[in-house]
């Protein structure tokens, strides 16, 4: 079974680097991509439904207009409950609080490690036990 994960980020050549980065589980049929380049298009396809499931939001901070933390704070007033992972390239103690204070259920630190975004993207989709 497939799930969807939004990838958020005004700079294009990030969405082709998550892609990269899933290529294989993109290719098995475990994750399907999506692409925002921004909070707003993000919140459109939020509104518009994505399918298959979606799993995850993972988002840029800085950006043009609404930025990664502003977006957070929708996701979670709109959606309590979903996961959403922040990512920057700039690892400062105030976005991170920031993030967790807004419900962040990760923060991670571009350049992404994959393999360890990939482990915790299994976490969220275990059953509960």
């Amino acid at each position: 079974m497939s799930v969807s994960i939004l990838v958020v980020d005004d700079e294009p050549d990030v969405a082709d680097l998550f892609r990269q980065g899933f290529r294989r589980e993109v290719r098995d049929g475990t994750y399907v991509m999506h692409v925002a380049n921004s909070g707003e298009d993000a919140l459109h396809q939020l509104n518009n439904g994505i399918e298959p499931q979606l799993l995850v939001i993972l988002s840029d901070i800085n950006m043009p207009g609404m930025d990664g933390l502003q977006l957070l704070a929708e996701v979670k007033r709109r959606f309590p409950g979903f996961p959403v992972m922040m990512a920057t390239a700039y690892s400062d103690y105030e976005r991170r609080r920031r993030a967790s204070d807004l419900g962040a259920a990760e923060f991670l630190t571009k350049p992404v490690d994959f393999e360890k975004l990939k482990a915790q993207l299994r976490e969220l989709e275990a059953p509960p036990e």
